[in-house]
């Protein structure tokens, strides 16, 4: 029997559930089920899959109240926060429903040659059959949702492994799916690291959400075994400010886009770059809304803006961060201290910062935003760039083309002008990480569910057959020179493709 994971709330300790670990033999029994189921589910066609699709955003819908408390609960979170994230995953389903026939329509691309025209040119997608999600603790429902959606209407089957640390949002996603009636071909297995390798070993393709260190043993396993995947990784994520920019909006954006959630979110603002003419008006204002924050835990109100950590280990992380800096030189203006109870650690702000310091330079994950003066845009770009990471970032201006041209040269996968998060809920456009931030994207229109088929050509002759084409044998010197002759017309430049040396 399967050995059990207990399941507490961060805020209070308390035990909100438990799970199972499941073993590898399990792993392996159920794709080899779904990989049975996913013929039947493809032949569904575009249009039946989306009709189960919006029959669970109907449950989502009907059993919104009850999904927001267990994601608060295995949190930790405010109800503020925890609001969001069926409403996103409600938007989502719409958008998969809607859009994926289009998306995954035969396309029909025109011969790079005349001589192509020959062939009626077919470009189809197909579904991997079975399609692995590995999520992290931080939106236990949303996370599933990002990327089971989309891999379910291009025709897999899907199997999520959940963090073990908030596993009771997808095991509840797991059973409304399977509450409405739909096919079996969405299953949750619970477990820890060996679960999650197990499921790595299995399936045919692989979305991971998490750490670098956890994506490279995935990137090198899949490498192994030739088999595709796509990793949201780690981020640390720089905010510009330039001289011109609306503080008022600037202050309020950069402490939504650095505390949702506690700073929990691959694409929160981590460090933040303010030109020297309005950074001593930004950091007192910054100072006065994040002082203003009230943290605490309260089951269904909302009179907390910032809840717990998820663990006490990603608390202490934290720590380690604001105390190394301390320890180098930096000045803590607010926050800087973990509570005695619950994985709770204040808001922070921190100046006289730089890139020494393991808070600007490694992922913190949590509720901090250090600061440093920069002499002009140049030189925030300079460091916003000097990083291993490159997930997005934020630039913060009056001039919008201004904006946008320093935002050019940023080497992070997005980039949100005068906002924050907006690329989270956008799917028309990628979310995905440049350098140790990860391979792949998740969303990006069509780019978003095609990535989850392998494409297929198909070439059909127009017209009449010939008995034998041009360059099948016997070999012919005259049907040899024919046929590279055309070729030199249609593809030379100028004078020399029609005086090109012929061979003997």
């Amino acid at each position: 029997m399967a050995a059990m994971l207990e399941i507490r709330n961060p805020a209070d300790g308390l035990v909100v559930g438990s799970v199972r670990d499941e073993p590898s033999t399990v792993v392996a029994e159920t794709v080899a089920a779904l990989r049975e189921l996913q013929p039947e589910w493809e032949g569904l066609g575009v249009d039946g899959r989306a009709e189960w699709l919006l029959r669970l955003q109907d449950w989502l819908i009907d059993n919104a109240s009850r999904l927001t408390d267990l994601v608060q609960a295995e949190t930790g979170k405010t109800r503020f926060d925890a609001d969001i994230e069926v409403p996103a995953a409600i938007d989502l389903a719409k958008y998969w429903a809607r859009n994926a026939g289009g998306f995954l329509a035969d396309e029909r691309p025109a011969p790079h040659s005349p001589i192509g025209m020959t062939k009626r040119l077919i470009t189809r997608y197909r579904p991997y059959p079975v399609v692995g999600i590995i999520t992290p603790w931080n939106l236990p429902l949303l996370n599933p949702c990002f990327d089971a959606f989309s891999a379910l209407m291009a025709g897999s089957t899907v199997l999520v492994k959940p963090s073990e640390v908030t596993p009771l949002s997808a095991c509840e996603l797991a059973r409304g799916w399977a509450e409405i009636g739909a096919p079996p071909v969405l299953r949750v297995l619970t477990g820890a690291a060996e679960t999650g390798r197990a499921v790595v070993d299995a399936v045919d393709l692989v979305q991971f959400t998490g750490s670098t260190a956890t994506g490279r043993a995935i990137a090198a396993a899949c490498g192994d075994a030739l088999k595709p995947c796509s990793l949201e990784l780690g981020g640390k994520d720089p905010a510009i400010v330039l001289a011109d920019a609306d503080l008022d909006r600037t202050v309020a954006g950069i402490v939504y886009g650095g505390l949702f959630n506690s700073g929990q979110v691959c694409i929160s603002v981590e460090r933040v770059y303010v030109e020297a003419p309005v950074y001593d008006r930004f950091v007192a204002l910054l100072v006065e809304q994040v002082r203003a924050l009230r943290q605490g835990h309260d089951d269904r109100g909302y009179r907390f803006d910032i809840g717990a950590m998820a663990t006490p280990a990603q608390r202490d992380i934290v720590a380690r961060h604001v105390a190394d800096a301390v320890s180098r030189g930096a000045r803590v203006l607010c926050g800087g201290k973990a509570s005695d109870t619950g994985a709770f650690f204040e808001p922070t702000v921190l100046v006289d910062v730089d890139h020494s310091m393991t808070c600007m330079t490694e992922e913190t994950f949590g509720p901090l935003l250090p600061v440093i003066k920069v002499a002009d845009a140049d030189e925030a770009v300079r460091l916003a760039n000097d990083s291993d990471y490159g997930l997005s970032a934020t630039v913060w201006c009056g001039d919008r083309q201004v904006g946008e041209q320093v935002a050019r040269r940023l080497e992070v996968g997005a980039v949100n002008i005068n906002d924050a998060f907006a690329n989270l809920m956008n799917f028309a456009v990628p979310m995905g990480g440049w350098k140790t931030s990860g391979l792949g994207a998740r969303f990006g229109g069509a780019a978003g569910i095609r990535k989850y088929c392998r494409q297929q050509a198909i070439l059909v002759p127009r017209g009449p057959a010939l008995k034998r084409e041009p360059l099948w044998y016997p070999a012919s010197k005259h049907r040899a020179r024919l046929v590279t002759t055309l070729m030199r017309i249609f593809d030379g430049r100028g004078r020399r493709r029609f005086f090109a040396k012929r061979g003997s």
